[in-house]
């Protein structure tokens, strides 16, 4: 594990206090000059603060090979910083201009078939190729000699959400980057055999140049999981090393000014091993985008709280968001009323310092016309143009009480998210392929705050083990050395709540042999034979139920032994002629000093909100005894003083949700309060911070 950069967060300009940053992408070159001075004057009225400038301007800055125009880009900077709006800078790599690809096609990444990507959207390039990175890096040298100067730039945005469309490269360049990447991770072309398991199927290696990206091998065969899995790996670093080249000439150059580059973090997914990348920036930022229906608020709590986890809470920055529909999906919806400022309100509560969008003012042509922003088509005159002004005064409202300098209160609770566990689940030769760890994490997050309980979502190479209650949500990855953290975890007092499909396999996915779950078996205490894929197929089950009411779907264990120092708490009810009926569903096993319950089956958000009671019971974790503290998400920020500790209160739910008011009312949306009776009354897409 590497050391992470020191953390730097960009200063206000001289002459301002610091703030909440507050903006978004500004994309000036898409409007004629005429558009810029209308464009500061309402950025002024929404409290617009900090803008993000030139991440898709490199035809323009260099409309040819080795000639620059920067004549532009300084009038709107000087525009910007005049008007007290500070500049994220990007280094513009994130698309090559065409006068770039028909001089150099090679720089065009391929698919695993071998076809080329050919410009006409965005990121066609290859980050192994050594003549796009010269390219690339002569132009960050330019942007840098240029702007190294400059007051008003604040910050470096580093190319642009890395991997959204060249995540995967199967070119000759990066088979000789991976090729060199197995020679790193493992000396020897026998230990790479090893890893990959090549005794199967006859795909021994005699040398590191038969080692090939993982190309199409037919419809329907299957690629070896080993080679996929570090394929993956391979492909994260590879970005990486990219983003680390822009970035070192970037520093060189302006040393001390601080250095980004937006995570794309998500509930439904993550192409990038974030935490690793965590290491390598100044601040985390990330981009999120709702996702539509009932989940809509928790995937942003979710997603916000491992963003958080990420930056090991440190102040992070919402580089993305939307201000309504985005324009990506089959079916582009729209924010709800009430839904723009309570959003970007929970990234706020969960630890982020800067609330940005995408993007300042609405495109009227090209592939994003249709996504939203904070100036959209309808102009000012607009209820969303609205909302940004409102959300505008709320967060500097917030900053004059003193919410910076605070962070987000560290839970009781721990949820583990672990990318590489993602991403051998997502193979297709396994149990069933309705099961990924990318879903369970984000299922137990929700039936924690059925409870009461805002878990801290953190990646697996944090320091998870500090806390009072750890969950391992299929962490279907587990090697020695956590293997051995959970051991001592537990054995020193710990209570651990793990679910089915963990433990399954080493770092290389190799299966841990004795039963399931191998790695972990005698901290839970149990032992599975078999799996039991549950789907709705002629003769199959595509359900069992559990003694307690809940439900399991998908996925359950067939577990055939219990320890002695193992108590059930819950079985399965089906058919006898299942072998199913009667088996151990939840059990809690003690382990030295501590306690670990085994959730042998995937029972969802809900059949996991009916068991905690009884779960978190047993394992002496406190939840709130309110019937209906599920109803509001409770999030707190506060200093190491406690000076300042703002409490953010967000209805989850579709109905009006009574809350007790403990401190003083500081912002909110969609709320009656009722002093009088020291309560409030938080309608749905509602938020109440207070101030305690």
């Amino acid at each position: 594990m590497g050391a992470r950069r020191q953390y730097r967060w960009p200063q206000p300009l001289e002459g301002q206090k610091a703030r909440v940053w507050y903006g978004g992408d500004y994309n000036p070159d898409q409007w004629p000059e005429e558009v810029w001075d209308e464009d500061i004057r309402l950025m002024n009225q929404a409290g617009v603060n900090f803008v993000s400038v030139g991440i898709f301007s490199w035809a323009k800055i260099e409309p040819s090979e080795g000639v620059f125009d920067f004549d532009w880009l300084d009038r709107i900077i000087d525009k910007l910083g005049k008007a007290g709006i500070a500049v994220d800078l990007a280094s513009a790599t994130a698309s090559p201009p065409l006068w770039l690809t028909q001089s150099h096609p090679e720089v065009l990444w391929k698919d695993y078939r071998g076809d080329v990507c050919w410009p006409g959207a965005r990121q066609h390039w290859r980050p192994t190729s050594p003549v796009f990175r010269r390219y690339a890096l002569a132009l960050c040298r330019a942007m840098a000699e240029h702007y190294k100067d400059n007051p008003y730039v604040v910050a470096w945005h580093v190319g642009n959400e890395y991997g959204c469309h060249n995540r995967f490269d199967y070119s000759d360049d990066a088979m000789h980057a991976f090729q060199d990447w197995c020679k790193k991770r493992y000396k020897t072309i026998e230990a790479v055999n090893d890893a990959w398991g090549t005794a199967f199927w006859a795909q021994h290696m005699n040398d590191f140049s038969e080692i090939i990206p993982p190309r199409f091998i037919g419809d329907g065969n299957f690629m070896n999981p080993g080679k996929l899995l570090d394929f993956k790996r391979f492909s994260s670093d590879a970005l990486k090393a990219f983003y680390k080249a822009e970035r070192d000439v970037l520093e060189e150059i302006t040393p001390g000014r601080p250095l980004t580059t937006n995570f794309m973090v998500s509930e439904t997914g993550t192409t990038l091993d974030y935490d690793d990348w965590g290491d390598e920036v100044d601040f985390v930022s990330n981009d999120h985008y709702f996702s539509p229906g009932e989940a809509h608020f928790d995937g942003i709590a979710y997603t916000a709280s491992l963003t958080d986890g990420i930056a090991r809470k440190d102040p992070w920055c919402l580089m993305e968001n939307s201000t309504s529909a985005v324009n990506w999906r089959p079916i582009n919806f729209r924010k709800e009323p009430g839904q723009l400022v309570r959003d970007a309100l929970a990234h706020l509560a969960m630890g982020a310092d800067a609330i940005c969008f995408f993007q300042w003012r609405q495109s009227k042509a090209g592939a994003e016309k249709f996504h939203s922003a904070m100036l959209p088509h309808a102009g000012e005159d607009s209820q969303v143009y609205r909302d940004v002004c409102e959300l505008g005064a709320d967060l500097n409202k917030l900053a004059d009480e003193g919410l910076l300098g605070t962070r987000l209160v560290k839970s009781k609770v721990a949820v583990v998210f672990d990318y590489q566990s993602q991403w051998a689940t997502e193979h297709t030769a396994t149990p069933t392929q309705k099961v990924h760890h990318v879903t369970e994490p984000f299922a137990w997050f929700r039936a924690l705050a059925d409870h009461g309980v805002t878990a801290d979502v953190v990646p697996v190479r944090s320091n998870w083990d500090e806390y009072d209650a750890v969950v391992l949500p299929s962490l279907y990855l587990i090697d020695e050395a956590t293997a051995r953290r959970v051991r001592e975890y537990v054995a020193q007092g710990g209570k651990l709540l793990v679910s089915s499909y963990t433990g399954i396999a080493d770092e290389k996915d190799h299966i841990w042999l004795g039963g399931y779950p191998g790695a972990i078996r005698d901290v839970v205490g149990v032992r599975s034979e078999e799996f039991v894929p549950l789907a709705k197929d002629d003769g199959t089950l595509d359900h069992i139920d559990l003694s307690n009411g809940a439900v399991a779907y998908d996925l359950a264990d067939c577990i055939t032994s219990v320890a002695d120092t193992a108590k059930v708490l819950a079985t399965f009810k089906a058919d006898p002629v299942t072998g199913m009926d009667g088996r151990p569903a939840i059990t809690i096993n003690e382990y030295g000093d501590g306690k670990a319950v085994y959730v042998a089956g995937l029972l969802g958000r809900w059949g996991l909100s009916k068991s905690l009671p009884e779960v978190l019971g047993e394992l002496g974790v406190d939840t709130s005894s309110e019937e209906d503290c599920g109803d509001v998400l409770r999030v707190e920020r506060a200093d190491e003083s406690d000076e300042n500790h703002f409490v953010f209160l967000f209805n989850r739910t579709r109905e009006d949700a009574v809350v007790d008011v403990e401190g003083e009312p500081v912002v909110s949306s969609l709320v009656h309060l009722t002093m009088s009776e020291h309560s409030a009354v938080i309608k749905p897409n509602g938020v109440l911070v207070v101030k305690l």
